[in-house]
């Protein structure tokens, strides 16, 4: 048997069902997510259901399993839902309800970020741009109008996936859900409105009773019980570690190249570097890695932000047209299966550092 087959065989067998199940209970631990009372290492892959077509769905979702992949993330995009107030469209490329009951019927795990403000290279970062009309209102800082705007849609996202039965506590596939966005990089600039602010998203969401965690990403002082998490190159590096021994090490976002901008040279990061900081990461007890992109895609008509292209993450392991980049993919796909068939010691052994010679561990 060809190596190539036997790592697809072993990724098909170790790879999650979540179709046709009943509730599941997903809490988690100092050392990663427990589904069923199951600890996991996780790999998932971020693919946003508006920089595809509904059409293409299932046969990148397909690939990413085929991959060795256990999740796909998607963020949520505020403004391509609700571009007029109350007036919401949830039709073809924007239809999320599509998307995840497409990852659910491969048998894959999801992950929703809903921000609301999601950053992504996105245009307004997401947010609406009617909201800049509404009275004193100040974005992403207790502020009370800007507070009202966000409730009200990230409750409306959280009850749409409910009415579906699309939370892992109801038997669908979302193990995971994100409110906010790298808030640590600017809340100071908030003074006195920003932790305020912080608690406050963190109270409302954990509040929707999702029944499955929140996290945030890059956010160190991210409050109890939302996970905080990392994004970057070389989260093994540079990620300060959870801040608590009660949550696991999470990586929302490890780069698989980069934007690009008009005019930039695109960002090459090669297959063998992502590989060796994912391995790192893991041995330093990280249990959830997503890649972003997984699949980057297309912005659309005038979706991007300033400057940045119409192809987006096109270097990453599926480029903008879904096809396979090598040896990205499928460098990727055998670490994940190496890891894979080590993870009973991994999640139940102890851990210890050995010296090995000079810089080696």
């Amino acid at each position: 048997m060809g190596s190539w087959l036997f790592l697809f065989l072993v990724g098909l067998f170790l790879a999650p069902s979540v179709s046709g199940v009943g509730s599941r209970n997903v809490t988690y631990d100092g050392r990663s997510l427990i589904i069923d009372g199951q600890h996991k290492i996780l790999f998932s892959g971020s693919i946003h259901y508006p920089r595809s077509t509904p059409q293409m769905w299932p046969s990148l979702i397909a690939k990413a399993k085929a991959g060795g992949l256990d999740v796909i993330e998607t963020l949520v995009f505020w403004n391509l839902h609700e571009p007029q107030p109350e007036q919401f469209d949830f039709s073809g490329q924007r239809d999320i309800v599509r998307f995840i009951k497409e990852i659910q019927a491969q048998g894959l795990y999801a992950c929703i970020r809903i921000g609301p403000f999601i950053q992504g290279e996105w245009s307004y970062g997401g947010l609406p741009f009617w909201l800049h009309d509404i009275p004193g209102i100040v974005y992403r800082s207790d502020n009370e109008p800007f507070k009202y705007q966000m409730k009200k849609f990230v409750s409306k996202i959280v009850n749409m996936m409910k009415a579906e039965k699309l939370y892992a506590s109801q038997g669908g596939p979302i193990i995971l859900s994100q409110i906010e966005n790298e808030y640590g990089m600017v809340e100071a600039a908030f003074r006195d409105k920003g932790p305020p602010y912080l608690r406050w998203a963190a109270e409302m969401a954990v509040g929707l009773q999702t029944g499955v965690p929140w996290v945030m990403c890059k956010q160190n002082n991210a409050p109890d019980p939302v996970i905080n998490a990392c994004n970057g190159r070389r989260c093994g590096e540079t990620f300060p570690g959870p801040n608590s021994p009660n949550k696991p090490a999470i990586w929302t976002e490890n780069w698989t190249s980069f934007y690009q901008v008009y005019g930039d040279e695109p960002d090459i990061r090669s297959a063998e570097d992502i590989a060796f900081h994912v391995a790192l990461f893991i041995a330093k007890k990280g249990s959830y890695v997503n890649y972003y992109m997984y699949h980057g895609g297309t912005n659309f008509g005038r979706t991007a932000a300033a400057y940045v292209l119409t192809s987006y993450y096109d270097q990453a392991p599926l480029d903008e047209y879904g096809l396979f980049r090598q040896p990205k993919w499928g460098h990727l796909k055998e670490l994940h299966a190496a890891i894979k068939l080590c993870l009973n010691p991994m999640l139940s052994g102890v851990y210890t550092t050995m010296a090995l010679g000079k810089s080696q561990e």
